[in-house]
């Protein structure tokens, strides 16, 4: 039997596709850890290559949160704007890991050292730290908000932000 798709042509609300998303990235970063952790870092380039990868699919999920919905929903939930300061803030430290980590990776020679992938590790195991603060701070504060909000733009096609894949 088919679901109905509701008049506006929107299965899932925009906040329930944020923890959607949110899950996708957790996945990500754990499989990208799990192949450091299992040794598979002969080939230096196919890890940087993932690390890149997610990184760009990072930066893009916080860049399109920063520019598109954290803008819309403080309008529309003035009281939510100290959250969204705080998420923004928490963005530029993540940035700053990412930077870290396309450092380290940039300087990985095409067999890295085991002190060279532990640095990469220490970066991506910090990384995950916040992200798992990051992620659930945001889930319990703006989910609400953001399935209530049904801008035009974003029932044509999921927004960037919304959007896995690399």
């Amino acid at each position: 039997m088919d679901t109905p798709t509701p008049p506006d042509g929107r299965l899932t609300a925009f906040g329930n596709q944020l923890i959607d998303m949110h899950t996708w990235l957790r996945e990500e970063l754990a499989a990208l850890r799990a192949s450091l952790d299992a040794g598979r870092t002969g080939r230096s380039r196919d890890l940087r290559a993932h690390c890149l990868a997610f990184c760009a699919a990072l930066t893009r999920h916080h860049t399109g949160e920063d520019e598109t919905a954290f803008p819309l929903l403080a309008e529309r939930h003035p009281g939510l704007r100290p959250v969204l300061e705080e998420l923004r803030r928490d963005h530029d430290i993540v940035t700053g890991i990412l930077r870290a980590i396309e450092d380290l990776l940039a300087g990985l020679g095409s067999n890295p050292a085991p002190e060279e992938v532990r640095r990469v590790r220490g970066e991506l195991d910090g990384l995950s730290a916040l992200l798992d603060s990051h992620f659930l701070y945001e889930e319990k504060r703006i989910v609400q908000a953001l399935n209530e909000l049904d801008p035009p733009g974003w029932r044509e096609g999921r927004p960037a932000f919304l959007r896995p894949g690399y």
